[in-house]
């Protein structure tokens, strides 16, 4: 270690005006920087305001003496890893002992040689260096493969969704296509055969007394009228579904691995559709009321999928707020609503608000909010991926921006803002 390498300084601690003099020059002679304290409590308060490389402490001084100061530090989490020699003329090896044993590293014995004391120190504060750069790296490396996985996680889950949803689509799409696309015909047929029994009435006013009881036990002309209004709704009920596979087509997007332009009030409809299900009136609890508020919007060059994905998550935790809520009792005098707002902004920004006027956000999680793995769910409930997967997606892919705004016991508000260009 060269002279200029150290910006740190060292702790003389004796009370021994000679033995300070000689370490001090041993010490200045080397261009290392000092402090010194005359017994165990000013070094204490000394080290407490400015934290010290290393430390070179006098054993048998007024007061506590080195061996407490010592343990003393070594107690204190903020200063037990300070280096700390010994400066003794006891040489038993019980003295050595239990210094090692109350955590010094060294002794230098007295009377002190200087080229002893300018090699020691140099030895313990090279060990002092490595070990913080070795700790550095070991926390460095701990932190990338943390993240590493958080990030297979999150692309693992959404390449799952995606999957899903996308297979889902695939295989409601044939018996939807197949339902929906005859009912039509079939419509034809009932309406013909309505019409010829119709003419046959008319031709034939007074059939036999068989004819007439199986009309009667039908009631022919109420199963004629039903007939067209079942019709009606198998094929609203299959236009519906036809919407909710187109909606699960459109969401997952697995075709767009790189942007492309888009509409993104089609994925808040798309997610809004899949979600459905969470809206309406569950048992005690309200239906959720929806309230969009869209503004003619320009299309915008994103991966459609994961602006979907981003949705999803935000739109589920507003509904699971709301439910909390609700559970606490806490909405008796209020509708439970999520307010969907567009804009382009001053910046040329497409806005999008996402709010719900559930309890709202404590500080002290909202500032842990998008952070992976954490989750104020209980376990099984949330995986606490949802909202970092959106921040990644928003602020790391699209150069975007993802903010909360929340007050509790009325309500949190999601901006996302993408630029336009």
């Amino acid at each position: 270690m060269s002279k200029t390498q150290n910006n740190g300084f060292i702790l003389i601690v004796d009370d021994n005006p000679t033995n300070l003099s000689l370490l001090c020059e041993a010490l200045n002679s080397e261009g290392f920087r000092f402090r010194v304290a005359v017994d165990g409590e000013s070094a204490i308060a000394q080290v407490e305001r400015n934290q010290p490389e290393l430390i070179l402490l006098d054993v048998q001084m007024p007061g506590i003496d080195g061996f407490e100061t010592c343990r003393r530090f070594k107690a204190n989490p903020v200063t037990q890893n300070i280096p700390i020699i010994f400066t003794t003329a006891l040489a038993d090896t019980e003295s050595k002992t239990k210094g090692f044993s109350l955590g010094a590293v060294d002794y230098i014995p007295k009377p002190f040689a200087q080229e002893e004391v300018i090699a020691r120190v140099r030895v313990h504060l090279q060990l002092k260096q490595l070990t913080e750069s070795l700790e550095q790296q070991v926390s460095d490396r701990t932190k990338a493969l943390k993240q590493a996985k958080v990030k297979l996680v999150k692309q693992e889950k959404l390449s799952t969704l995606g999957e899903l949803i996308a297979g889902i689509a695939h295989e409601m799409n044939n018996p939807i296509s197949f339902l929906y696309n005859n009912i039509p015909p079939l419509k034809d047929y009932i309406a013909g055969i309505t019409k010829l029994l119709l003419i046959y009435e008319q031709e034939y006013p007074n059939p036999t007394a068989k004819i007439t009881t199986a009309i009667e036990d039908l009631d022919l002309k109420f199963v004629l009228e039903d007939l067209a209004k079942i019709l009606s709704s198998f094929q609203l009920g299959s236009e519906r579904i036809q919407k909710l596979s187109n909606s699960l087509r459109s969401f997952s997007r697995l075709d767009s691995d790189a942007k492309i332009l888009a509409d993104l009030h089609l994925g808040l409809d798309s997610t809004l559709m899949i979600l459905q299900h969470r809206l309406k009136a569950n048992g005690d609890r309200p239906g959720i009321e929806v309230i969009k508020s869209y503004a003619t919007l320009p299309l915008v060059n994103c991966y459609v999928g994961e602006m979907n994905q981003v949705f999803m998550n935000i739109l589920a935790n507003a509904i699971d707020a709301l439910d909390e809520a609700i559970m606490q009792g806490k909405m008796s005098n209020k509708i439970p609503q999520i307010q969907i707002v567009t804009e382009i902004d001053s910046e040329q920004s497409l806005v999008i608000r996402i709010a719900d006027n559930g309890i709202g956000i404590p500080e002290r999680v909202k500032q842990r909010l998008f952070e992976p793995l954490f989750t104020t769910k209980i376990v099984g409930k949330g995986t606490g991926l949802g909202l970092s997967i959106a921040y990644e997606i928003v602020v790391e892919k699209h150069e975007g921006v993802l903010d909360v705004n929340s007050q509790p016991g009325i309500g949190t508000e999601f901006i996302i803002k993408i630029p336009t260009e």
